[in-house]
């Protein structure tokens, strides 16, 4: 048997953290290798922001991320920023825009950022090993220490192992649970993973399955969290951004309120109608702001009347409706349709410098395995650049 193919650094996982850290690791003089299960690098940045890659957040801070230790990502962040990957980008000649909210996105194509990856491992002279899955990773007696990976393309030795497996969305392009065995192999603990980022399902007698495609402006609450943002009416349930960032803030069996009105005051409205003196249905009033199907479906349920006639508890019936209507989802879309796993590999046995396991010298997670999950809107990429420098930074 030939021996192992020897490294300084080996990363597993060849995404957004996975590169990233290779390079930086490269640009330190390290002999790295970044391998992969997939036969093409890179699947799930090449569809992130509907093909364009939102691929950083220009406000991101550690108040935009969600962890059982919310203050483990700041050291990361602080070290490698927005401002600091908004550099790179313009270094390669990358056109970009901010389509709202500080979410910048390519003016041309995904691609335009994994080629930014590859360039920079290229340059590093990182050797990049597609098509191999991991059998096995070991470590070797104390008195060497090095890591020995074995996988479909031959067995590897590396000082340092880094893995940057990602987590379990998105499973049809290649989401695997690979990183939480090996944290377990290696004794560090994990938090409960759940689908982040992910639509709502909804019983049938919610009765929107025939509004799918409806779309409004809305403010939607969970938990302790709210965002301003669009929601989408899907035949499953509701789906849409404000809907994606409340998931990660809901838990099974809670509602979610949401405000379909948020730029109005609909007690003023009527109010408004009722001294004008116009003649109108409740039914045209609520069409002058929502999408006429969600009002014509809310009048099948309680009926129309004439604004004029409107008694005070009927009012104060319809703005609970509107600003305050209150959904208990049957569950989520799950890991299929999910941007993100939340949980991961518990942040209490990894150090916020290095993103090292403290009790394993050598051995570093990275990225979405970890237990740090962002917002959407570019968050989360942010993180798997700042989490792979810091660990490229040290191994």
């Amino acid at each position: 048997m030939s021996a192992p193919q020897a490294f300084d650094v080996v990363v597993i996982g060849g995404g957004a953290a996975g590169l990233f850290c290779a390079f930086t690791a490269g640009r330190r003089g390290r002999r790295v290798a970044v391998l992969d299960h997939a036969d093409k690098l890179g699947k799930k940045i090449l569809i992130s922001g509907g093909g364009r890659c939102n691929f950083t957040n220009r406000d991101a801070s550690p108040a935009n991320y969600l962890s059982a230790n919310p203050h483990f990502c700041r050291s990361a962040l602080a070290r490698y920023t927005p401002a600091d990957f908004i550099s790179l980008v313009e270094s390669h000649g990358i056109a970009y825009h901010e389509k709202k909210l500080g979410q910048l996105f390519c003016d041309g194509s995904a691609k335009e950022i994994l080629a930014l990856l590859l360039r920079e491992c290229a340059e590093a002279q990182v050797e990049i090993v597609c098509g191999a899955a991991i059998n096995s990773v070991q470590r070797e007696p104390v008195s060497d220490g090095r890591f020995i990976i074995a996988s479909s393309r031959g067995e590897f030795s590396a000082a340092s192992v880094v893995v940057a497996t990602g987590g379990l969305s998105i499973p049809t392009i290649g989401a695997t649970d690979l990183g939480y065995r090996l944290a377990t192999q290696f004794g560090l603990r994990l938090v409960a993973t759940t689908p982040g980022l992910v639509p709502f399902t909804l019983p049938p007698s919610a009765g929107v399955a025939d509004l799918s495609g409806l779309s409004a402006d809305t403010v939607v609450r969970a938990g302790a969290a709210e965002f301003r943002e669009h929601i989408l009416f899907t035949h499953a349930g509701l789906s849409g951004p404000a809907i994606l960032q409340a998931s990660s803030y809901w838990q099974p069996g809670e509602t979610v309120e949401i405000d379909l009105l948020p730029e109005h005051d609909l007690p003023q409205l009527v109010s408004e109608a009722k001294r004008a003196g116009v003649k109108t249905m409740v039914s045209t009033l609520l069409s002058e702001h929502l999408p006429k199907r969600l009002v014509a479906r809310f009048c099948e349920r309680h009926g129309d009347e004439p604004v004029a006639q409107l008694p005070t508890a009927v009012v104060t019936a319809l703005a609970d409706g509107f600003h305050r209507w209150q959904v208990r989802p049957a569950g989520t879309e799950g890991y299929r349709k999910a941007e993100v796993t939340r949980g991961g590999v518990d942040t209490r046995d990894l150090s916020s410098q290095t993103m090292a396991a403290r009790d394993v010298p050598g051995l570093h997670f990275i990225g979405e395995v970890v237990d740090v999950t962002g917002w959407l809107g570019g968050y989360n990429f942010q993180w798997a650049w700042a989490s792979g420098h810091a660990a490229g930074s040290a191994a």
